[in-house]
């Protein structure tokens, strides 16, 4: 009977229109604030999930940027390439060792002939893109094997080839072919056998294997540890900004076109850090509306609370009832809000993987656990709210 009575007394204090305002506004701040998590967790797959990173463009040729104050001085130190080491986005650091002996390569046939001077580097192993069972050397061993940029065959097969009257050459032949490397010494030439085993699009260099080219620039040029002019870097996430800061404060330089969505990457944090701001504050101003709403409800009758208290009924009677009526809404908004974004990521999943871009297919457990914790307080808000004015009256 009490509950009765209750129901038709609020029903009629609170007015359909206000209640549907106070629920809209609370429901738009609530998808607000869950979708940006969402988007945070998102946006954090997207820049370190191993399915979104690319081979290529997390390794970074480092070198200093030339000018006319470090012309023949822009060899990289120990501790800078130690400072380099110890920055949070930096994985791994590789030295590349360039050749510091004279040296060329020519054909050993006259049906193809060519000759050209050239520089090796070496890099670790583990720095490379390119896996040979080939890719060895020993002192015994006549035969180097060579890696080399993609970008040489492309310009001899679609400029050089041309102006020279050459013929074009696949992949596949020119792994056939072995040339001769002539390496300049004060005594003569020595030569040794050489073949390509590979072809990379990481670094830009011919390479050379790391213990021939120890060996020959010690036998060569007296040179066992001579300072790296280059360095490559292995990062998750070479658009970070902070990488892009820190390279230009040091006066380093590498490729332009691998960090130049670093731009975009502080456009980004800053929609993020929007979309987190204006869900805060929307949250707010909607938890301020409904709370406006409890206590005009139940000023609007308060005169019959105070009636039925007289006649008997308790606080504590009239404080279940009210969290009845005005808590169980929140549970219905909360539940459809993460059914819709859940919606939502699921078509979004299909049609980035559409474009070979991966993220989850449904709704991240930071979401769920955001949506649980945001409905925990809507409860704290409404059962103070309640406790508060039921007292009062």
């Amino acid at each position: 009977m009490l509950d009765k009575i209750l129901q038709k007394l609020i029903r009629t204090a609170t007015g359909r229109t206000r209640f549907i305002m106070a629920v809209t506004g609370l429901s738009v701040a609530l998808l607000l604030i869950l979708m940006a998590v969402q988007l945070q967790t998102n946006y954090n797959e997207l820049l370190n999930s191993k399915s979104n990173q690319d081979s290529i463009a997390n390794f970074l040729v480092v070198n200093k940027q030339l000018n006319d104050q470090n012309l023949g001085a822009t060899a990289l130190t120990e501790s800078e390439v130690a400072e380099l080491r110890k920055q949070p986005f930096t994985e791994s650091v590789g030295l590349l060792s360039p050749s510091r002996f004279k040296a060329s390569i020519q054909s050993n046939s006259e049906m193809f002939p060519f000759y050209t001077d050239i520089a090796f580097e070496s890099v670790p192993d583990e720095f490379i893109d390119v896996t040979s069972k080939d890719w060895k050397w020993d002192e015994q061993q006549n035969m180097v094997p060579v890696i080399v940029p993609n970008m040489f065959l492309d310009f001899y097969n679609f400029q050089f080839s041309f102006s020279q009257n050459l013929p074009q050459l696949t992949q596949q032949v020119v792994k056939m072919i072995v040339f001769r490397i002539n390496i300049y010494t004060s005594t003569g030439i020595q030569t040794f056998n050489g073949r390509v085993v590979g072809f990379s699009d990481r670094i830009s260099s011919l390479l050379v294997p790391q213990g021939f080219m120890d060996w020959a620039n010690r036998k060569f040029s007296g040179e066992n540890q001579a300072k790296p002019s280059r360095v490559i870097i292995r990062t998750n996430d070479p658009g970070n900004p902070e990488l892009v800061s820190y390279l230009r404060s040091k006066g380093l330089t590498t490729d332009a076109d691998k960090t130049r969505f670093s731009r975009y990457r502080q456009v980004v944090d800053m929609v993020v850090s929007i979309s987190w701001i204006t869900g805060v504050i929307m949250l707010v101003f909607a938890m301020l509306i409904f709370t406006l709403f409890i206590q005009l409800t139940i000023s609007s009758c308060r005169r019959e609370i105070e009636l039925l208290i007289t006649l008997g009924a308790s606080p504590g009677q009239l404080y279940k009832f009210l969290m009845r009526r005005f808590f169980p809404i929140n549970i219905v908004i909360i539940g459809i809000t993460l059914v819709l974004i859940s919606i939502l990521q699921y078509l979004l999943h299909h049609y980035l993987i559409s474009r070979n871009i991966h993220i989850g297919k449904y709704i991240s457990w930071q979401t769920a656990v955001a949506g649980m914790l945001l409905l925990g307080l809507i409860w704290v808000v409404n059962r103070v709210t309640i406790k508060k004015y039921i007292s009062v009256s």
